[in-house]
């Protein structure tokens, strides 16, 4: 199963982690500097609920902004 909400659409993406070593200028070193990266996912905060589509009851992965905004109808 995708990792998608059902309602917008929203799905991972990528992006980096950067190690860095050495003190900060404003802390009086020489400055920070990067010493690798490596790719990460960031992946949409997804809940399982029950909601109401097109007269049937079903249970979709919707993210947690549009339960937030009322996008989506939860079942009784």
């Amino acid at each position: 199963m995708s990792r998608r909400c059902a309602i917008c659409g929203k799905g991972p993406r990528t992006g980096k982690t950067i190690a860095r070593r050495g003190m900060a200028k404003k802390k009086g070193g020489a400055g920070r500097k990067i010493t690798g990266t490596s790719h990460r996912r960031f992946l949409p905060n997804l809940k399982w609920i029950r909601t109401v589509m097109n007269g049937t009851i079903r249970r979709v992965r919707v993210c947690t902004e549009c339960i937030k905004s009322g996008k989506v109808i939860k079942a009784v």
